[in-house]
């Protein structure tokens, strides 16, 4: 296929090139060369590169910004992926847009995965921005594969976030310093060059819908972190924290694990434990 993926250089993205690159004719793009939010500047991709599919990775994902720009929020999350959506429908494309386990608001009364046919309850502007993508995709587009992800870390690091949680906490235990780490939100941290491959053996098929695509297993923040320092060979001084004790602008679900139910049922969950990816994503930054 011709693929072209925006967002080439982001966490996700880097890892796209490296799998898609060898068994298909991609074209990498990055904010250089196209402005989700300027439907002239979809159009002008569009018609230059003459895509099957258009993966996009570009997303306004500082959860606790997003809360004050709400504008510039909406422009990327909901009005770009509006662009590309009628842009693919006009062009007979079709779309790959990602979302969030931000859609979800569990509460800490809820023990049990999410699934796809579950209900959306965003809880702060990021997951309400993304739900609408969302909708608009589907609304607008047949031919859509939507992949909900959560916890996202790749040794590209996250462009609009200085680095991942992995690479925060090492360094922080290279520093020697306390650590501090909320317990009481649970979720599935996702190791990026996973989900590409993922990603890259959906976009195959024919099989268009909403996924939910993360590791396997749940933990909480606090658990992800002791598991990276025992992984790493670090004991630094650990300690719980909870929700709000660091100021944060948005409100997280405290519960927002997701079951890839929709990937088993068309048989090609290879998603694997998160304790597993971990393990790989250490020895990849190693090498690198």
């Amino acid at each position: 296929m011709k693929v072209a993926l925006i967002g080439a250089n982001g966490q996700l993205g880097s890892d796209l090139v490296r799998v898609l690159q060898p068994v298909h004719n991609l074209t990498p793009l990055t904010h250089a060369d196209v402005e989700v939010t300027d439907p002239e500047s979809v159009e002008t991709m569009m018609r230059r590169y003459e895509p099957d599919i258009v993966l996009n990775m570009a997303a306004f994902h500082k959860v606790d910004v997003c809360e004050d720009e709400i504008e510039q929020t909406f422009a990327v999350n909901v009005y770009g992926v509006r662009n590309l959506a009628l842009a693919c429908r006009a062009h007979d494309m079709a779309l790959v847009h990602m979302s969030t386990d931000y859609v979800f608001g569990g509460d800490n009364a809820r023990t049990t995965p999410y699934v796809e046919t579950d209900p959306p309850a965003p809880i702060n502007v990021y997951g309400i921005s993304k739900l609408a993508g969302e909708y608009l995709a589907r609304y607008i587009l047949d031919r859509c594969f939507i992949f909900r992800v959560a916890g996202l870390y790749g040794v590209a690091g996250s462009s609009g976030k200085g680095g991942n949680f992995v690479e925060l906490m090492l360094r922080l235990a290279r520093g020697g310093k306390d650590i501090r780490v909320v317990d009481d939100q649970r979720t599935t941290p996702t190791y990026t060059m996973d989900l590409a491959r993922q990603i890259t053996a959906v976009i195959g098929t024919e099989h268009y819908g909403l996924y939910h695509a993360t590791s396997q297993g749940d933990c909480t923040w606090y658990e992800f972190a002791a598991e990276i320092f025992r992984q790493g060979g670090f004991s630094p001084n650990l300690s719980r924290a909870r929700t709000g004790d660091f100021g944060e602008n948005a409100t997280r679900p405290a519960y927002s694990v997701l079951e890839n139910k929709a990937l088993q049922e068309i048989g090609i969950d290879i998603m694997r434990p998160w304790q597993e990816a971990l393990a790989a994503y250490l020895e990849e930054r190693m090498q690198e």
